[in-house]
């Protein structure tokens, strides 16, 4: 199977891969007849940043869930795998799905860059080059060079292309390179009004382009000529006013047009770039609070994110022809940006373009109605209801089981959790009524009326799962539980709501 390495750099990149994780979760996959398996790589040098460790949760239990089920479930059904494991260096990064950024940590960019070792001429060269004032995580003005970077690169770019250049020569990049093969493909999320995404996208895109000249990495011909897309969000929120705070809203624009004057030379002036997509948002909202990261940075998701991750599924389903690469020039650059139907504050299913909304609709409402399903009714109904009683059995045992309880229930409350923080977010999506019944669970439909037509309520579902799983096989407990409920919430919600895919 082919693979995507996905390069989320910095707290939108791990935003954007949180939302990709929630879509594939719920059974978005593209249109294509080329199957991909995810390699996710976050780029971060603030760990404790709360997005980031959120996402890594979250993905930790998806992978969890998909092992468990299996790919035919379609919920969960896109393998995601970390890129250790594709090694064969077994003892490193077990597990993480986070790229080492060495010597980071705890260290002021002076120290990084060993000013104190330099000599009088090349100090006085750093010293122009990184010239200015920025705040640190206590509020105090410093110098650029005394910038501490666990918190990240705070909107300093040209701090950030410093460190992220040591990319190139890490073990992972080694790793990535050796496992890369001839139908792969690469994706870069980042931001371009920040530090760490700005800084990172056209490092990594060039490290990738500039892989003959890398002696230390093997696929380099695979590498050069890599199938690679990405999306660069520009601004699109809104936060508070603190002049103590290295973050300023006032210049999210001209560190926008800076960055894109560089990537005009650098990333589509040259061609090296396959599939770019442009997104942003002009409404301002409710302020986030402004935390440069000692706080955590912890911000709630928004529906620009969600369309960034739509973008790379977009990219999967472009084909091979147009995304052909020769001597690491894209032959046929695209330019891309997402719109929607209406203009709205609130953005409901219908406001969508109708090949968003057919991507989306049904397979994120499925997942909503699963985990309604399995948050308000299953301790009512396992052990009784014809269906729970079916081989393999799922009872209260089953309940108590890390799969369940654990993966499982952690993940479902994170999706409501994503959709809540969505919908009360500015610009708004909420296409669903959450705390409702479940015939006005999604916002704009309704059941089909008519002679024949039955309520739908809890008790119609359990009658509809008997009859679905009656004389199937599942593999394990886990995989009918997922299987089975996928195959019901299909086939109730277009039979009664009139959803289709």
């Amino acid at each position: 199977m082919a693979r995507l390495y996905i390069f989320a750099i910095g707290g939108t990149g791990s935003r954007v891969l949180k939302s990709l994780t929630m879509l594939l979760a719920s059974g978005v996959k593209p249109n294509s007849d080329k199957n991909f398996e995810i390699v996710p790589i976050i780029i971060d040098p603030h760990k404790s940043n709360e997005d980031l460790k959120r996402t890594e949760r979250l993905l930790g239990n998806y992978q969890t869930i998909s092992n468990e089920v299996g790919l035919n479930s379609v919920f969960f059904g896109t393998k995601i795998i970390t890129l250790d494991r594709l090694s064969s260096s077994q003892n490193r990064l077990s597990g993480s799905f986070t790229f080492n950024l060495q010597e980071v940590g705890g260290r002021k960019f002076s120290e990084y860059i060993g000013f104190n070792h330099l000599d009088e001429p090349n100090k006085a060269l750093a010293d122009i080059l990184f010239s200015g004032k920025s705040i640190n995580k206590r509020g105090e003005e410093v110098n650029l060079l005394d910038v501490e970077m666990d918190i990240g690169f705070v909107g300093n770019p040209n701090i950030g292309s410093i460190v992220l250049n040591q990319v190139k020569d890490s073990q992972e990049f080694k790793d990535f390179a050796s496992n890369y093969n001839e139908g792969d493909r690469v994706f870069i999320i980042s931001s371009i009004f920040g530090g760490t995404g700005a800084a990172g996208f056209p490092t990594i895109l060039k490290n990738i382009r500039d892989a003959m000249n890398n002696r230390n990495i093997d696929g380099k011909g695979f590498l050069q000529d890599a199938r690679i897309g990405a999306v660069t969000a520009l601004p699109y929120f809104n936060i508070e006013k603190d002049n103590k705070s290295p973050i300023q809203k006032s210049d999210f624009i001209a560190k926008t047009k800076a960055a894109l004057y560089y990537y005009k030379d650098n990333v589509t002036g040259n061609n090296s770039i396959n599939s770019l997509y442009y997104i942003a948002d002009n409404y301002s909202g409710k302020p986030y609070k402004n935390d440069p990261g000692d706080k955590g940075q912890k911000n709630d998701a928004h529906f620009v994110e969600m369309a960034s991750a739509l973008a790379i599924i977009d990219f999967l389903e472009t084909p091979d022809r147009d995304l052909e690469t020769s001597e690491g020039k894209a032959l046929k650059p695209i330019y891309k940006e997402f719109g929607i139907r209406k203009d709205a504050s609130d953005i409901k299913f219908s406001d969508l373009e109708d090949y968003t909304e057919r991507k989306i609709a049904l397979r994120l409402s499925q997942f909503a109605l699963f985990r309604k399903y399995l948050t308000e009714h299953l301790s009512s109904a396992i052990e009784k209801e014809a269906w729970s009683n079916d081989s393999p059995e799922i009872n209260k045992k089953f309940l108590d089981d890390t799969f369940y309880r654990t993966n499982l229930t952690e993940f479902l409350t994170s999706f409501n959790d994503w959709l809540k923080e969505m919908a009360e977010n500015k610009r708004g999506f909420s296409p669903f009524n959450l705390d409702s019944s479940i015939e006005a669970l999604i916002e704009g439909r309704t059941v089909k009326s008519g002679w024949f037509s039955s309520k739908v309520d809890f008790p119609a579902i359990n009658n509809k799962l008997s009859k679905q799983g009656k004389g199937k096989t599942y593999s394990s407990t886990s995989q009918k539980l997922i299987k089975l409920f996928f195959d019901t919430t299909e086939e109730i919600l277009t039979s009664k709501f009139g959803l289709n895919n």
